[in-house]
């Protein structure tokens, strides 16, 4: 017997073919693509404007495979850390990031299962990566997230960044899928300028996002303005040196005028001092980039230590008076392992 197809797996021009050999009006495959992108409908049971026989129909020829929540976790801080299981029994992790204060609800999503990449100072690249996520699987992280959002604070979700777990630009196609799916007025009509793609750096994917005219928000995880350092935590810059992600990053802000941000945990005495900070302040003279300074949160088998508040406060000093805007964010979620670098589906 015939595997089903999961159903959103067709793009709608698909789905109108399949209409069409049934016999029935092409408006029908627009109102189950809305029941799909815009409903969140997990179920042909839910698509109530279709007679019974067109969805016994739809339920004997599709499936719809949705994310399962496996386990909740809760911070101290107000974080969520939310582990999905897979149709196929793989696991990954998203977080809710509250910041009530500034009216900021924020959902950090994963791309990949697990991860390729092997930076040294992360917990996913410790883990294989065994595949890319659907779209729909992307999709389907920030529809939970912003229902724990609207749940637990009142507030819908007010950005999305991928950041979780994977690199998104090596899951590139599902990843353009699934912003197109929460950003179409067909699907959930969210603004592209609150989604934020954050990359360790792969020139020429940033290249063809530039290319593709994404409308997102970039963001680089740099963590070394220098080669001979960036090499040693980071080996994803033995292929895509600092010139190279120079080259691009100029490349995709000409084309997009999109806001690139650069990512830069500080590590103690490895990244976090002065020269480092003037190596930081002449690439962001090439780059118009801010830059997020974040604390290391340490995990198993890694021999990094968090760079001290004083050390922390020079750097950033130093950048300022380089008239580079930087902010010092402190980590959300430590305590359940839901911060920068600390997703790995721990039990």
């Amino acid at each position: 017997m015939e595997a089903k197809i999961d159903i959103r797996k067709l793009s709608l021009d698909e789905l109108k073919g399949f209409f069409k050999e049934l016999g029935e009006a092409s408006f029908r495959a627009k109102q189950v693509y809305e029941w799909l992108w815009q409903h969140s409908a997990l179920s042909f049971v839910e698509m109530t404007n279709l007679s019974k026989a067109l969805r016994e129909q739809l339920e004997s020829n599709f499936i719809i495979n949705g994310i399962q929540e496996d386990k909740i976790q809760r911070s101290v801080d107000g974080t969520i850390k939310s582990r999905f299981k897979l149709h196929d029994g793989h696991l990954i992790e998203s977080v809710l990031i509250p910041v009530p204060k500034d009216s900021r609800f924020t959902a950090c999503v994963s791309s990949q299962v697990g991860c390729s990449l092997t930076c040294k100072f992360c917990a996913t690249g410790q883990m294989k990566r065994l595949r890319n996520l659907d779209a729909s699987e992307i999709y389907d992280q920030v529809v939970k997230v912003n229902q724990q959002s609207l749940d637990t604070f009142g507030k819908p979700l007010t950005n999305i960044v991928y950041m979780g777990m994977g690199e998104p630009l090596l899951a590139y196609k599902p990843m353009m899928e699934s912003i197109n799916h929460l950003t179409s007025p067909q699907g959930l009509g969210m603004s592209p300028r609150r989604i934020t793609v954050s990359t360790a750096g792969i020139a020429k994917m940033i290249k063809k996002l530039a290319d593709d005219n994404s409308k997102v928000n970039l963001a680089l995880s740099l963590h070394a303005a220098d080669d001979t350092k960036r090499n040693e935590i980071m080996p994803i810059n033995e292929q895509n040196n600092l010139e190279a992600l120079a080259e691009s990053l100029d490349y995709f802000y000409q084309k997009t005028g999109n806001r690139i941000t650069f990512e830069y945990i500080a590590f103690q005495g490895f990244n976090d001092g002065i020269e480092d900070a003037k190596n930081l302040a002449k690439l962001c003279r090439r780059i118009p980039a801010r830059v997020n300074i974040i604390e290391y949160n340490p995990i198993d088998g890694a021999d990094f230590k968090k760079s001290e508040a004083h050390r922390i406060d020079a750097f950033a000093q130093y950048l300022r008076e380089n008239r580079v805007a930087v902010t010092v964010r402190k980590s959300r979620g430590k305590d359940i392992d839901a911060a920068c670098g600390q997703l790995a589906n721990k039990e």
